[in-house]
C-alpha cells in the first residue's frame, strides 16, 4: 500500500518513511509539491492546519494523502510558538532565528515546560478521512545542544533520555516523538483498513 505525503521537508519525510517501512506501507512525497501553490495555513490549531493542507493537496494525489502540522508549545509563553513554530521569527525564518527568538522570550523564565505536538490528517480527493494527534513532553534548555534533528530539537530536553532531541539518534527520537506517535496511530488505522 502507498500513501502520499504533502511535505517537502526532508527531515519529516525521512521520519515518516522510517516508521512506515516496518508495516510495508510506502510513503511517497506528492510529485512536484514545490510547484503547487500552498494553501494559507489559517487554522488556529494543529488539527485545523493539517486538515486544510491534507484536503487541499489530496486534490493533486492519485490516492490517499496525508499532511501534518506540528510545532512546539511552551507553557510560560501561553502555548507559543504553537501553529507559528516554523515562522516564529517571521516568514521564511531559519531554525536558528526561531530558536534565538524562543530563547530571548524565555530569558529569566524558570518554568520551561513544553511539548511538541503533531496532528496528521488523511484526505481523499478533498475530503478529510481521519485525524490523529501525538505529543511529547519536555522542557526548553538555555542553549542548543546536539547536531541532530531539526527545528527546535537542540533546545528540547527530554528527561527520560537525559538529553535533547538534537543529541538523540533519529530512531530513539522517533520512538517517542510527537510525529512518531501521530504517525504510528495513522499507520495502525491504515493497516486495519487494509485488513
Amino acid at each position: 500500500m502507498t500513501i502520499w505525503c504533502a511535505t517537502s521537508n526532508p527531515g519529516k519525510l525521512r521520519e515518516f518513511r522510517l516508521a512506515a517501512q516496518v508495516l510495508g506501507i510506502g510513503i511517497e512525497p506528492l510529485a512536484d509539491i514545490k510547484g503547487i501553490t500552498p494553501p494559507e495555513e489559517t487554522g488556529a490549531t494543529f488539527e485545523e492546519n493539517a486538515g486544510l493542507k491534507a484536503s487541499y493537496y489530496s486534490e493533486f494525489a492519485p490516492g490517499l494523502l496525508f499532511a501534518d502540522d506540528s510545532g512546539l508549545e511552551v507553557d510560560a509563553l501561553n502555548g507559543e510558538p504553537g501553529v507559528y513554530s516554523a515562522r516564529y521569527a517571521g516568514e521564511h525564518a531559519t531554525d536558528e532565528a526561531n530558536n534565538r527568538l524562543l530563547l530571548e522570550r524565555l530569558n529569566d523564565v524558570t518554568d520551561r515546560t513544553a511539548r511538541f505536538v503533531c496532528a496528521i490528517a488523511i484526505a481523499d480527493k478533498g475530503r478529510i478521512v481521519k485525524t490523529f494527534r501525538g505529543a511529547v513532553e519536555g522542557r526548553i534548555i538555555s542553549e542548543p545542544r546536539g547536531p541532530g534533528g531539526f527545528g527546535y530539537d537542540p533546545l528540547f530536553f527530554y528527561p527520560p533520555f537525559n538529553r535533547t532531541f538534537g543529541e538523540a539518534d533519529a530512531e530513539s527520537k522517533f520512538s517517542v516523538s510527537h510525529r512518531g506517535n501521530a504517525l504510528r496511530q495513522m499507520l495502525a488505522y491504515l493497516a486495519a483498513q487494509n485488513g
